[in-house]
């Protein structure tokens, strides 16, 4: 009796453990999911698992949000890009900044990060502004840089895209032995542009892919289909595709509506989607200062900051939809 009395504590206590785990994961993604604690400004982020750490890495724009400078868009500019690391997709914590070697003596801002792995290297396709302006009149470039550890990024070429106003790459693979990336090309009435390479390293533009206004594009394949989401600045529209050359977007838009969680009441911008065991979950940012019913003064602290965060796609009858109060349970890591 003494030794069944003990086998069944043993097996309560094991019981309550697995509950507990199990009731751990169940927990739904905090709004906001995060915000960065340098600058406030976490934006246009885009996830990659880090191998060697075996963590998730969040990449993403580092506005400077908390600068005292009211001279235009300053704040904008001269921008690192900053790195969350986290172990389930859920729960995100600043790491530090990422060691980009490509810096001229004329100043820098970096926007937008792509990040992509290859035969164990990582290939980063990053927005490059030529210093810190105080208006949207300048030079932009996609510059090409390689990295081993995620940390420590080596330039390798500036992009011989459409022209030299170019922003916010994405690129995915298309085949065994070719990529095709997306970007904006500010100069052609902000449309969709796309480039194809080989070796990710030497790249063909192609021209025109959507000629609608929009930036951020991301693609990714889910339900048998491939889909492309871009910010629109007022929330994101959904083209879908079945070959990545024609497109064809839906009727109704995403991340438009205001919800009821903490700085989730503006639009959605420039995400990032993750397809996991056939879940697709996007990472946007807001401006929580920029909602329509409360907008903070203009040039503020408050109008200024973004934060990230997170919901679930779900596709029903053709049509992708979301919503920002549908509690999100991400929990990568019990599949690792």
């Amino acid at each position: 009796m003494n030794f069944l009395y003990k086998y069944l504590l043993v097996f309560l206590f094991c019981i309550e453990a697995v509950y507990a785990q199990t009731k751990q994961s169940e927990t739904a993604a905090p709004k906001p999911l995060f915000d960065d604690p340098v600058y406030h400004g976490a934006a246009d982020p885009v996830i990659i698992y880090n191998k060697q750490k075996k963590r998730w890495w969040m990449f993403y724009t580092n506005r400077r949000a908390s600068l005292n400078d009211s001279s235009g868009v300053a704040w904008v500019h001269g921008t690192r890009i900053g790195i969350a690391e986290s172990t389930d997709g859920k729960t995100w914590k600043y790491k530090d900044t990422a060691n980009i070697n490509y810096r001229p003596d004329a100043g820098y801002t970096f926007w937008a990060p792509e990040i992509v792995e290859d035969k164990r290297l990582y290939h980063m396709y990053l927005t490059y502004v030529p210093g810190i302006f105080t208006d949207w009149n300048h030079p932009r470039d996609i510059i090409h840089l390689t990295s081993k550890d995620l940390v420590n990024w080596k330039y390798e070429s500036l992009l011989p895209l459409a022209l030299h106003k170019v922003i916010d790459a994405c690129v995915y693979r298309i085949s065994d032995t070719s990529w095709r990336m997306w970007y904006n090309n500010e100069k052609d009435g902000k449309s969709i542009f796309y480039a194809e390479s080989n070796d990710l390293y030497h790249w063909v533009d192609k021209g025109r892919a959507i000629p609608a206004r929009g930036e951020g594009p991301k693609v990714f394949r889910w339900q048998e289909k491939y889909f492309m989401i871009v910010d629109v600045w007022k929330g994101m529209d959904v083209y879908s595709s079945d070959d990545l050359l024609n497109w064809k977007k839906q009727p109704n838009r995403i991340l438009e509506e205001p919800g009821a969680g903490k700085d989730d009441q503006a639009i959605g911008g420039h995400c990032d989607v993750v397809v996991k065991d056939n879940r697709a979950f996007v990472y946007y940012f807001t401006h929580p200062g920029r909602r329509k019913d409360m907008p903070a003064a203009k040039n503020s602290f408050d109008d200024k900051r973004s934060v990230i965060q997170v919901t679930e796609l779900h596709y029903s009858n053709g049509v992708v939809t979301c919503s920002k109060d549908e509690p999100v349970y991400v929990n990568w890591n019990a599949n690792k």
